[in-house]
């Protein structure tokens, strides 16, 4: 029996629509996610009736980051020593994953609409236009599970503002999608992100080919640069990280949704059942609610103790 693909292409007018469909393990990347993402990348890089990637969503959740279940040896009684080689194997396809959208000679455009955890970030960096629905939210979950954003800040730093990136990458906090806009993660906020790629994707398809491999290869040329000069060194880093006792007890803490022993006491105001808590969970009362335009200060909320995103058992940082 054939299983279902993780990920879904559609053509409309000469863009290839590539959907994350694994909702209930919140399109978590997978090594069978990576691997199907990538070959449907290639396969619309060499189609010549494709102009531009559109990477999308199914589900309340863009992609909550790695499959920790695979990061453990969980996912069917693998040994630790095998699930360390896994680790380390995935890290290096995750890697190549970003490199090959950044290095991509067509347009790359992320549709945003649900949450983004961790991993998933590295392929809103890995987009060139990102643009986020009301529902969207984002945070740097990697720190409160004893890791650190690796391999997913190779396309991520050279876009994102340094002072952001320190604030959310050290706390662990949520924030909305005025917010992601603001620091350079995405690209536009939109009420409606429909409506807002319409003109996005016209243009593109108004634009030739060749006009559109050489922009981006100028606008890209940054991110490629520091991406190959710190690829091996990020990837070494990321690699002991997994192997390292608090990275274990803080992934083994989530899967069985308790705190980590290192962990300090969420203070009043940041307890489980703090306001937000049921998006964070992907549940109906919270992620179908538009986020109100307010200060980004209102918008950063960090996650409730239940868990350092709370989104799956399943699912974390790369």
């Amino acid at each position: 029996m054939t299983a279902d693909p993780l990920v879904r292409r559609t053509d409309e007018d000469g863009i290839a629509v590539l959907t994350l469909d694994s909702p209930t393990n919140r399109n978590a990347l997978s090594f069978r996610m990576m691997t199907a993402l990538d070959q449907n990348l290639s396969a619309a890089a060499w189609d010549p009736q494709v102009r531009a990637v559109l990477l999308t969503h199914a589900g309340d959740v863009f992609c909550a980051g790695a499959d920790l279940s695979e990061a453990t040896g969980r996912n069917g009684g693998r040994r630790r020593g095998a699930a360390e080689s896994g680790t380390a194997d995935a890290l290096r396809r995750l890697a190549w994953l970003l490199r090959s959208m950044v290095a991509m000679r067509k347009p790359v455009i992320a549709r945003i609409n649900g949450h983004v955890r961790a991993g998933g970030l590295g392929l809103v960096g890995a987009c060139d236009i990102a643009i986020a629905g009301p529902r969207s939210t984002f945070a740097f979950t990697e720190a409160r599970l004893g890791l650190a954003p690796g391999v997913i800040s190779l396309p991520l730093l050279p876009r994102v503002a340094p002072r952001a990136a320190a604030r959310y990458y050290l706390t662990g906090e949520r924030f909305d999608a005025a917010e992601a806009a603001r620091i350079g993660l995405v690209t536009e906020a939109a009420t409606d992100v429909d409506q807002s790629l319409a003109p996005v994707l016209d243009g593109l398809r108004r634009a030739s080919p060749q006009g559109l491999a050489e922009s981006k290869a100028m606008v890209a040329e940054e991110v490629l640069r520091a991406f190959d000069r710190d690829v091996e060194d990020f990837l070494r880093r990321s690699t002991r990280l997994f192997a390292t006792a608090e990275a274990i007890e803080g992934m083994t803490a989530f899967l069985e949704r308790r705190q980590p022993d290192w962990s300090r006491p969420a203070r009043e105001g940041h307890q489980r059942g703090d306001e937000g808590d049921d998006a964070d969970r992907g549940q109906v009362s919270g992620a179908h609610r538009a986020a109100p335009a307010s200060p980004p200060d209102a918008a950063r909320r960090a996650d409730p103790a239940a868990g350092p995103d709370g989104l799956t058992d399943r699912t974390g940082p790369r």
